[in-house]
């Protein structure tokens, strides 16, 4: 069960982040979630595609593996690639939301907050939080901007796929792989960007696309699925 407490630079000052990756900590999937703030380092590694959540909802993910519970990306205790997903990235930390005193019509204030039963938190070794005479660490200062990005991700998903589904660009997509004479997979319920109809759409809906920022997540999705090829050559060499 989590320890949720909010990071205080007092309390916590000694406390450190282990930097090695693996099954403890979550990593062993073969999709998982990303948002499309993250798109442009994730279309560099990874396939991007579409699935529906349980509401029916679209979400975007990245293929990690065949197999389940594989990630290909996982090479001992290191994750073998520019780009970590924020939501691997991020560790045991989470946004927290306080409201100051006042109540309604305050902005909440966020804070920082750490899950101390994580097994990549300890004393010992790894990335400190805290600089020896104060001050927030290099690597606290990354998670804080990783953390910006799960947070504005959520909206910007939102509306990222309210667009493409008033341009009726999300088609299903038939996702079969084959790695050799004996291993065939089919990635099964998944979407992504139709090339035709993303070919096809008229100036002023690629000008509100644009406007709005969502034209480059379009172009990062559909360049995203080249990575497939390199995925199944991580799955050969397995």
């Amino acid at each position: 069960m989590a320890n949720v407490v909010t990071l205080d630079n007092v309390e916590h000052h000694d406390l450190k982040i282990a930097a090695d990756r693996g099954v403890a900590l979550g990593d062993n999937v073969n999709q998982t979630i990303v948002f499309p703030n993250e798109f442009r380092d994730l279309q560099r590694e990874y396939p991007i595609l579409f699935r529906k959540d349980k509401e029916g909802a679209f979400q975007s993910v990245v293929l990690l593996g065949f197999d389940r519970d594989e990630n290909l990306y996982l090479k001992g205790t290191s994750w073998d690639a520019r780009y970590m997903p924020a939501v691997h990235a991020r560790g045991p930390f989470l946004i927290g939301f306080h409201q100051a005193g006042g109540g309604d019509g305050v902005e909440p204030e966020v804070k920082v907050h750490i899950d101390l039963d994580n097994p990549a938190v300890n004393k010992e070794s790894g990335y400190a939080l805290f600089l020896p005479h104060g001050g927030q660490s290099p690597y606290l200062n990354h998670i804080i901007g990783v953390l910006r990005t799960l947070h504005d991700g959520l909206a910007i998903s939102k509306d990222f796929f309210s667009a493409m589904e008033e341009h009726d660009l999300i088609e299903p997509i038939t996702l079969e792989v084959k790695i050799d004479d004996t291993r065939q997979y089919t990635v099964p319920q998944v979407y992504s960007i139709s090339e035709d109809r993303f070919r096809n759409l008229s100036g002023d809906a690629l000008t509100q696309l644009h406007q709005s920022g969502m034209l480059s997540y379009c172009y990062s999705v559909l360049a995203s699925l080249d990575n497939i090829r390199p995925l199944v050559d991580r799955k050969i060499k397995a």
